[in-house]
């Protein structure tokens, strides 16, 4: 295996990868022809994530496997199935789409995750993890009803196995004798220490067409002899046990093998080959290492879990966590914090202030900014891995005893633990509050990852205080109003940073359900009263300058300053709602509701998200697609304008 420390600035020579426009011609390769594709495809990968950024150590950590995959099965017609996307980069290499990869994330690129629209060898679009096992289980489940002889594999790492949805797949699968191979790249960031070569030399005998042979053909000679059957599957199943963690997955009905080296490329041809035409659910498990042959990212996995792209004469870039003290900045303006930023400090300070504060978090601790408050309270930190809903009736049963639990999660990943939210938490009147990150549209990860929709699922759920930050020191006094308010409360945030408000030390809360007027009006008619929500007050503020409008910054979604909306109502000619939400349920809609029941019936404009799943690219690309940059905003207001004063007969 070829190592590199440096990512290459210039497309590396890949002269046998460049042969392959699909994965058929690997099928014909020799062992050292693999070999030689294998250090070419980590070359071109490191190159194409430098150009583009995006997902890195993953797909570093896959390279044998996917070579190994695609060799042994008959893709497209066989169903590769991976988990969460992350380590897809090699897979959409080998499939067509390389020289595109350099474009990767980037508006009208390709998809940062495996998309069916993308290709035929993407044959399940992902994005969220632990979905791969159901899916390729289902897809199996529909081979075999339509008599087809097809192979489904499932690839999913140790940490989307930590989610209850793929153990639900897993036992079911064992319940219906699929023929499915679930393949669990196990790169040393979750579950299972490494056992060794004996379990490696177990798993090549485990593997072997002679042991399986002799295996079935024995069952059938000791099934004449009265015990004998049972006596050799428990001593099968103890001998597996000693040097292995098969049990478990024997268990739930999987014939298990493994652990084998993930980087060895002709054990994993070997052993896949085989595996291929065993009958019933199969479970390989690979033993990876994440960053593999980038030395960088096998110091620090975690940190090279994504880069950005890197510019020319620019030093490589990792996502990286900030730092637990941070700089201070040598000019007078300091650099604005990430909303993630501010919520983290708050949370170590409110924690200071109060022992009842627990963290809980969804295997977010980097993305959420937990970092310093695990370090500085690690007994009131849980991690509870890949379960959204755990976290969420964990912090219920939590809040039942007194604490005050707060849950860092994505707007995206809330969605997973939506009917916890409701029944657990909401139901029973609890006391917690949901720090809910990524709200809007995130940028690169595209429509799996956007927080499109939370305002509107979150608005209709009785009981919830849902609060919308407009800057930095709104999203702090929030997070305070949200977590001395005696009930569940969330206050949704957007990824990246603010307009770079000046941040309050002191931990004092906003008050809950009260407008903040901007901006009036001037004596021109018609007049406008523009109501954002949270991010969007931004260009709100701009439009209100060009327009001479009112610019009111809703701050609560629920409760609504009804007594605000109101009188705007009465004191203007159009009322214009502003969203980083789906139009449909989402905060206009509860302003709409306000008018109606007051009898209002006023012009109003309701601006958001539009009835469709937003692609990926940069948010201000983004943004301005969806008509939400201040030129959006204006024109679709100038446009509601010169259509009313048409249609009542004035000149526009």
């Amino acid at each position: 295996m070829k190592l590199f420390d440096d990512i290459p600035r210039e497309r590396p020579a890949t002269p046998l990868l460049d042969t392959l426009e699909t994965p058929a011609a690997l099928r014909a390769m020799d062992d050292a022809q693999l070999a030689q594709v294998a250090d070419e495809l980590r070359a071109y990968l490191l190159y194409s994530v430098g150009v583009s950024g995006g997902h890195f150590g993953a797909g570093l950590g896959v390279v044998e496997l996917t070579v190994a995959l695609h060799h042994a099965l008959e893709t497209p017609h066989d169903r590769l199935v991976w988990d969460v996307g992350h380590q897809a980069y090699p897979h959409k290499i080998l499939t067509g789409r390389r020289e595109a990869m350099t474009g990767i994330r980037q508006y009208g690129g390709l998809a940062a995750f495996p998309r069916r629209a993308e290709s035929e060898y993407d044959t399940f679009g992902v994005g969220h993890s632990s979905t791969s096992i159901s899916a390729a289980l289902g897809m199996a489940l529909a081979a075999r009803t339509r008599g087809e002889h097809r192979r489904a594999c499932a690839v999913i790492g140790d940490g989307a196995l930590t989610a209850g949805m793929a153990f639900e797949a897993l036992a079911h699968a064992g319940h219906v004798d699929a023929n499915l191979l679930v393949v669990l790249n196990d790169n040393e960031m979750s579950i299972s220490e490494n056992v060794g070569g004996l379990a490696s030399y177990l798993a090549r005998i485990l593997a072997s067409k002679p042991y399986t042979s002799m295996r079935e053909g024995g069952k059938k000679v000791l099934s004449h002899l009265p015990g004998a059957l049972e006596l050799a599957r428990r001593t099968e199943e103890h001998m597996k046990g000693m040097v292995s963690p098969a049990t478990l997955f024997e268990e739930m009905g999987f014939n298990y093998i493994g652990p084998i080296d993930g980087h060895d490329l002709p054990a994993l041809v070997h052993t896949l080959r085989n595996m291929r035409d065993m009958d019933g659910p199969q479970f390989l498990h690979v033993k990876t290492r994440k960053g593999r042959g980038f030395l960088p990212a096998e110091a620090d996995p975690i940190g090279y879990h994504a880069i950005t792209k890197l510019e020319k004469g620019e030093p490589q870039k990792k996502d990286t966590p900030p730092p637990l003290e941070p700089t201070p900045a040598p000019s007078p303006k300091p650099k604005p914090r990430k909303y993630c930023n501010v919520f983290g400090d708050w949370l170590c300070d409110m924690a200071a202030a109060d022992e009842r504060l627990i963290g809980i978090t969804p295997a977010m601790r980097e993305g959420s900014d937990l970092i310093r408050f695990s370090q500085e309270y690690p007994q009131r930190y849980f991690d509870v891995a890949i379960a959204e809903q755990h976290a969420v009736t964990l912090a219920a049963g939590m809040a039942c005893e007194a604490m005050k639990p707060v849950v860092a999660i994505y707007s995206t990943f809330l969605q997973r633990g939506y009917d916890q939210l409701i029944h657990d938490v909401a139901v029973q009147e609890l006391d917690v509050t949901f720090a809910i990150d990524r709200a809007g549209l995130v940028g690169e990860d595209g429509p799996t990852h956007h927080g499109a929709m939370d305002l509107s699922f979150l608005r209709c759920v009785p009981g919830l205080v849902v609060l919308a930050p407009a800057d930095e020191a709104e999203c702090r006094a929030m997070l305070s109003a949200a977590y001395h308010h005696a009930g569940p409360a969330a206050v949704r945030y957007p990824r990246g940073t603010g307009p770079g408000s000046e941040i309050p030390a002191h931990l004092e809360p906003l008050a809950i359900g009260q407008a903040q007027t901007r901006r009036r009006a001037g004596g021109e008619e018609p007049k406008v009263a523009l109501l954002a929500f949270g991010s969007l007050n931004g260009p709100a503020a701009e439009v209100a300058e060009r327009l001479d409008a009112t610019h009111l910054n809703m701050r609560s979604v629920k409760p609504l300053d009804r007594d605000a909306v109101l009188a705007a109502a009465a004191e203007h000619d159009l009322l214009v709602t502003l969203e980083e939400n789906v139009v449909a349920g989402g905060a206009g809609s509860g302003v709409n509701e306000a008018l109606m029941a007051a009898g209002h019936r006023g012009a109003v404009l309701n601006l958001g998200l539009p009835d469709a799943f937003v692609e990926h690219g940069k948010p201000a690309e983004l943004l301005a697609e969806c008509g939400l940059d201040a030129d959006g905003i204006e024109a679709a207001i100038r446009r509601r304008l010169a259509g009313e004063a048409t249609e009542s007969g004035e000149t526009p």
